[in-house]
């Protein structure tokens, strides 16, 4: 399978708007941040947006989870800059054989785990097999594979009963991610958290801090920076993760020097960032990903299709994202899932986007057999975009003449609850925007909070990832799209930027949708 690079829209991560220029917050060029992240040493504090709900990366799909992880953990392969898949810990990009169903991977050598141990075939196989048991993800290219073995110390073959093109990336996904660990290690639940990454775990206390300290002894790759792809450098000698639900919290820590990273920030946090002056850059990440509401299509009022198209009839995305970012530098409100110019551009079910038509979706409801029945929503405002997007949602289905019932959770018991088909009917979430359709959301594989599992979907799907041609994927995907509008196993509201704030003295950071903080360090 050949790589592809993002779209044009995302080959960089543009760090600010014209305003953010005019102000003079503009950071300095990458290659020049670059050359002064030289100076080893301190320990940066880093605001996400609340709690991990584990250390084990390959459990939960949640951004979160990955964005920390993936300092510790490492995958065989990774993104680069222009979002290609490039090796991590992988030596090369896999042999393929002719008929598209075996890859062999040879390993890098001297690659060591925070305990010492040599990688070798035999821990990769173990943590694959893991990661296809206990990960959505895995478990969805599991139903693929035919098998894995390895082929001598350092060498993995992995046999699949059909073409499978995501194959690679999902391999390279930092969230639900296939990290690589000691055979010895793994255990369900993990209670060693050894990998291979430039970070090692060096003391967690929930609810206060999880914090990694430089990994010695780690094998960097030797090709330049790129993304998440080439050379890692430990030069930190400390990073203090600290979860801070409150955006405005977290906002307040940046300007007051008490972070040297603030995650995810409210829209409106970019007047004050503008005037904070050279101490706190402001970081908008174009094209960040999209917000999605997710149906419950197994148990509940929701289960029925003819019920969840009269909700999405009832729904104005556009309303929606106003309600959640507030200002239209910050979202895009189209019904193509994948923006005009990639090469997964389609117009397919755009007639049923946006509709925000009451009277029809009532109609639509009775017709289903629709009896009053409380449509649960359930929501977190750790990511306040989403309270506000569910707020306007619930107003329109009751405009439509359903009850709801607003469920205000935090994120962590959100994950947790979601896994219960008996206990709500729609939540709300959002995904990072990637190359792959098959990456994201969560619900187009198999086994995923939603459970949208029909025949139609499997047979769509077999389709597209049996396609290994870009080209002839495109028009593929827009089939998939179409069956989403149709089915509604979950509700694409748009797409957005992501505003973050970093510490002029933290240098080295490149904005990322997994922000990662190795090739950084601190100003003296």
């Amino acid at each position: 399978m050949n790589a592809y690079p993002l779209f044009p829209q995302m080959t960089r991560r543009r760090l600010l708007v014209s305003a953010l220029l005019a102000a003079g917050c503009m950071s300095l060029p990458l290659e020049s941040v670059r050359a002064q992240a030289s100076v080893r040493g301190g320990s940066a504090n880093l605001a996400m947006i609340g709690e991990l709900q584990s250390l084990d990366p390959m459990t939960t799909p949640t951004d979160l989870v990955g964005t920390v992880m993936q300092h510790v953990y490492e995958p065989l392969y990774t993104f680069d800059g222009q979002w290609n898949i490039q090796p991590m810990l992988a030596d090369a990009m896999p042999a393929i054989s002719a008929d598209g169903k075996t890859y062999t991977i040879a390993l890098r050598q001297g690659v060591k785990f925070h305990n010492g141990k040599g990688m070798s075939a035999d821990d990769v196989v173990a943590s694959l097999q893991r990661w296809m048991a206990v990960s959505a993800r895995g478990k969805a290219v599991g139903q693929v594979v035919a098998g894995i073995a390895a082929q001598g110390p350092l060498t993995v073959e992995i046999q699949l009963k059909t073409i499978y093109a995501p194959l690679l990336a999902h391999l390279a996904m930092p969230s639900g991610m296939a990290g690589i660990m000691p055979k010895e290690a793994i255990a369900n639940p993990l209670t060693d958290i050894v990998g291979t990454g430039p970070y090692k775990l060096k003391e967690r206390k929930p609810d206060q801090y999880t914090v990694f300290a430089r990994f010695d002894e780690y094998a960097a790759r030797s090709e330049p920076a790129s993304g998440y792809a080439g050379k890692r450098e430990a030069l930190l000698d400390e990073l203090r993760f600290v979860p801070v639900p409150n955006a405005t919290t977290r906002l307040e820590g940046a300007l007051a020097g008490q972070f040297h990273y603030a995650d995810l920030l409210q829209v409106e946090s970019i007047g004050r960032l503008e005037k904070a002056g050279p101490d706190v850059v402001p970081i908008l990440t174009q094209d960040f990903g999209f917000p999605y509401i997710v149906f419950n299509t197994k148990e509940g009022v929701l289960a029925s299709q003819p019920m969840r198209q009269a909700v999405q009839t009832a729904m104005g995305e556009a309303e929606m994202l106003m309600a959640g970012f507030g200002d239209p530098r910050f979202f895009t409100a189209e019904p193509n899932f994948f923006p005009k110019g990639t090469p997964f551009y389609s117009d397919a079910g755009a007639a049923l986007y946006n509709q925000k038509n009451p009277k029809l979706a009532k109609s639509q409801a009775g017709k289903a057999g629709y009896k009053d029945e409380p449509v649960r929503i359930m929501v977190s405002r750790q990511y306040e975009f989403h309270y506000n997007m569910a707020l306007v949602m619930a107003e329109h289905l009751k405009r439509a003449g359903f009850k709801t019932d607003l469920m205000v959770v935090d994120w962590a018991t959100l994950v947790q609850r979601r896994n219960d088909p008996k206990l709500w009917d729609i939540y709300v979430t959002h995904s990072g925007l990637f190359p792959e359709p098959m990456l994201s959301p969560p619900q187009l594989g198999e086994g995923a909070p939603g459970w949208w599992e029909t025949d139609t979907k499997k047979a769509a799907l077999a389709t597209f990832n049996g396609e290994p041609d870009v080209a002839k994927r495109g028009p593929l995907w827009g089939q998939v799209q179409e069956l989403v509008y149709q089915e509604v196993p979950f509700v694409e509201v748009g797409r957005f930027n992501g505003l973050s704030a970093r510490s002029a003295k933290l240098q080295g950071y490149t904005p990322a949708t997994w922000p990662f903080f190795w090739n950084t360090s601190l100003a003296q």
